[in-house]
């Protein structure tokens, strides 16, 4: 795969073995994140990049780096699909996640076969993405706000060309 895995969370423990993981599944690379210039530079070398989440004990110490993602004035980036890899698929984290916007949460077992399944579904087809004051994300119902307005996304990824926005509309809150 020509895209590019970046592993957000501790280096040791979970984010070791999702490194190892990662590296089993053909990325053309496999990085430490560690900001979002250095994910900025690399997208300019590689079109499309997965930030895969390791497990934590408090999914909320996440939320820094997927708003960084998530807000980020770069397309490629704030597009870029973000993952979670859950050692307890405890509701409350899975939706804390799916409120910070992930495509996916994966739970175990982290087989390399089922692994590369969920992450091509985020690839080579269309995916409504939704924006709002707070939230940007796959649709998941979280667009309702308080009588304003909400971006209503189509993207489609690919590992050649990256993201492609393919339709933007404003449209008003229910």
């Amino acid at each position: 795969m020509r895209a590019c895995a970046y592993i957000v969370g501790p280096a040791d423990g979970p984010g070791a073995a999702l490194a190892d993981l990662a590296n089993g599944l053909g990325f053309a690379g496999v990085h430490h994140y560690t900001s979002i210039a250095a994910a900025e530079t690399q997208a300019q070398q590689t079109p499309l990049l997965f930030f895969l989440f390791a497990a934590v004990d408090d999914v909320t110490t996440l939320k820094a780096a997927a708003d960084a993602i998530r807000f980020s004035p770069g397309r490629r980036i704030r597009f870029s699909p973000m993952v979670y890899f859950s050692e307890s698929p405890q509701l409350e984290a899975i939706r804390t996640c799916v409120e910070m916007g992930f495509d996916d949460v994966i739970t175990l077992p982290f087989t390399a076969q089922r692994v590369s399944g969920r992450l091509d579904r985020l690839v080579d087809r269309t995916q409504v993405y939704y924006e709002t004051a707070g939230y940007l994300g796959p649709d998941r119902g979280l667009r309702q706000t308080a009588g304003g307005l909400y971006r209503r996304l189509e993207i489609i990824r690919t590992v050649m060309a990256g993201v492609n926005v393919m339709r933007d509309d404003m449209q008003p809150a229910h």
